[in-house]
C-alpha cells in the first residue's frame, strides 16, 4: 500500500538523518541561534522560515461546518528541524534541515481521527520552508501565504483538504512582544505569534467523498533553539476563537511530577485590547480523563481553565483525538477540537493540545 511504503521510507529517512545529526561532535545547541528578549518581530519576514534556529512550526487548527451542517475539526502542522551543521559537505543529499508534516481531521461520525504524517529532508524542491514569507511544503502537502490569505493543500491516502484561510485580525504577539518564555532557564523560550479568527472556506474529502466546508481557524508560528527546560515533561495548550471576535492563547509547561513549571497567556478582547498574563493568573484544572484503547495513554480531555478574571470550561468535540506520530516526530499526543463555555454559556470554539502524557517530550 502507498501509505505503508511512505511510512517505511519515512522511518528510513529519520534513521539516516539521526545518524547524520549524531555524527558530529559537541553540543548542537551551541551552533543554533538563541532566542533572546528584546528582538522585534518584523513582518512579512517573520512569517517565513528561520533556518538558523533549531526547531520551528506552523500550526493550523480550526472548526469546520460541512454543507450538511456537520462539525469537523482539523489540524495541519509543518515542522522544520535543523539536524546538524555539515557545512563542509556540498552534497545535495546532506541532511541540514528536516521537514515534517502532520494532518488530522476530527470527525464525530467516525469517532477517531483521520490522520497522516510525512517526513522529508529539505532540498531538491521535494520539501522545504522558504525564508521571507510562509511557504512550506512536503511533496503535495503545502501551506503558503499570499496577501491576506493562506492556502493549505493536503492529499493523503484516505482524505484530503483544500482550504483558503483569510486573515481578519492583526498578528497576536505572545509573551513580551513575541518573546515567549517557556521555563525558568533564560534560553528556554521561543519567538511566537498567533493569527486567530482566520476565516476558512474550501473542501474536505473523506474516503473519496467530498464536501464543501466553511469555518474559523487559528495559526501559531513558533521558532526556538532550546524550547523546553530540563525540568519539563510536556505541556497543555489552548487556542480559542471566541464568539465575539476575541481570542485566548494559554499554555502551561508541566514538570516531571505533573505540576505547573511555567505558564503564560495572551488575551485579546472584542475591542482589540490585548493582555499578557503570567503563571499566577492562570490555572489548569482537569475535569475528565480518557484512556486510549490503542496506546494505553490517559489524557485529561475536559478542563476548567482560569485566565485572569475568566473561567473557561473546555469540552471535546469527541474524546478520541489522539495523534500517533511515532513514524515522524516520535511523539504520541492529544490534539483536539473543543467547545468553550463561560458562565454556562457557549461562547467559543478552539483547540486543545496535550503532550508528554506517555513519556517526557524532548525538543531541542
Amino acid at each position: 500500500m502507498p501509505s505503508e511504503r511512505r511510512r517505511l521510507l519515512g522511518a528510513l529517512s529519520m534513521c539516516a538523518i539521526l545518524m547524520t545529526s549524531r555524527s558530529g561532535a559537541g553540543d548542537l545547541h551551541a551552533s543554533f541561534t538563541p532566542v533572546l528578549p528584546g528582538v522585534a518581530l518584523q513582518f512579512p519576514r517573520d512569517y517565513g522560515s528561520h533556518p538558523d534556529f533549531g526547531v520551528e512550526w506552523w500550526y493550523l487548527t480550526g472548526w469546520l461546518n460541512t454543507d450538511q451542517a456537520k462539525p469537523l475539526g482539523f489540524q495541519i502542522t509543518f515542522f522544520r528541524s535543523r539536524v546538524g551543521e555539515a557545512s563542509d559537505n556540498p552534497s545535495a543529499f546532506t541532511a541540514r534541515q528536516l521537514l515534517i508534516a502532520h494532518c488530522a481531521i476530527s470527525d464525530p461520525a467516525r469517532g477517531h481521527l483521520w490522520q497522516d504524517q510525512r517526513i522529508r529532508r529539505a532540498g531538491m524542491e521535494l520539501a522545504d520552508a522558504s525564508v521571507g514569507d510562509t511557504r512550506v511544503w512536503i511533496d503535495d502537502w503545502r501551506l503558503e501565504r499570499s496577501g491576506d490569505q493562506y492556502r493549505a493543500a493536503i492529499v493523503a491516502d484516505e482524505f484530503a483538504l483544500q482550504l483558503t484561510l483569510t486573515i481578519t485580525q492583526p498578528d497576536l504577539l505572545n509573551g513580551a512582544n513575541g518573546f515567549s518564555q517557556k521555563g525558568p532557564a533564560p534560553l528556554s523560550a521561543s519567538y511566537y505569534y498567533s493569527q486567530p479568527q482566520l476565516r476558512v472556506n474550501g473542501q474536505v474529502v473523506r474516503a473519496g467523498r467530498g464536501t464543501q466546508v466553511s469555518g474559523i481557524a487559528w495559526l501559531d508560528h513558533e521558532w526556538s533553539s532550546q524550547y523546553l527546560d530540563a525540568q519539563a515533561s510536556g505541556w497543555d495548550w489552548m487556542g480559542l476563537n471566541m464568539s465575539d471576535g476575541g481570542a485566548v492563547m494559554a499554555f502551561r509547561i508541566r514538570d516531571h511530577q505533573g505540576n505547573t513549571l511555567w505558564a503564560s497567556a495572551t488575551l485579546r478582547d472584542a475591542m482589540g485590547h490585548t493582555q499578557t498574563l503570567n503563571a499566577d493568573q492562570i490555572g489548569f484544572v482537569p475535569r475528565r480523563t480518557w484512556r486510549s484503547p490503542r496506546t494505553g495513554v490517559t489524557y485529561p480531555v475536559s478542563w476548567q481553565v482560569r485566565v485572569g478574571s475568566h473561567s473557561y470550561e473546555l469540552a471535546p468535540l469527541m474524546v478520541d483525538q489522539e495523534n500517533d506520530t511515532r513514524m515522524s516526530t516520535g511523539a504520541i499526543y492529544w490534539e483536539g477540537a473543543v467547545l468553550v463555555t463561560e458562565g454556562g454559556q457557549q461562547n467559543g470554539r478552539g483547540y486543545l493540545e496535550l503532550t508528554g502524557y506517555d513519556k517526557p517530550m524532548t525538543l531541542r
